[in-house]
């Protein structure tokens, strides 16, 4: 489910909302390796199947970064705010990794806005993200969202 608005005005009513659910991201070996490529990141419990089946988690597992690198697209997912020119991702104030993300699974993200401060020439919205992991029983991911909206 998408948020949309018109304005960023419009936000300011929807501080302590949900804002909605993105769709399902698949994060399967190839999307793991590319990451560990891009990262300089490989960790066997990341790109190699053989030995990870007999580590703790039982096979191949995302890097945290990546599921949290994932949240970008899925927050796009989340919230269309139509008279804005440009989104920046400004930070994080807090995350977690409370689950792994096996290779082969989806995850996907619910949004609830946290705070909206006016800035010139746009906004600062902070949002809490849950991430979850179909099947999954605990988040894959819980972050604290911090986002530069400008006209």
């Amino acid at each position: 489910m998408t948020t949309n608005v018109e304005t960023l005005d419009d936000l300011a009513s929807l501080v302590g909302k949900q804002l909605g659910t993105s769709s399902w991201v698949e994060v399967d070996q190839a999307r793991i390796n590319g990451f560990a490529d891009a990262t300089d990141d490989h960790q066997w419990i990341h790109v190699d199947a053989e030995r990870a089946k007999n580590g703790p988690f039982g096979g191949t597992i995302a890097h945290g970064y990546l599921t949290l690198s994932l949240l970008i697209p899925m927050w796009m997912d989340i919230l269309q705010v139509r008279d804005v020119h440009t989104v920046v991702n400004y930070g994080l104030n807090k995350v977690r990794f409370p689950s792994p993300v096996p290779s082969g699974s989806s995850i996907r993200a619910h949004a609830t806005l946290t705070a909206f401060e006016a800035i010139p020439g746009g906004a600062q919205l902070t949002a809490d993200v849950l991430v979850e992991r179909q099947g999954g029983d605990k988040p894959a991911c819980v972050a604290q969202l911090v986002f530069r909206y400008l006209n």
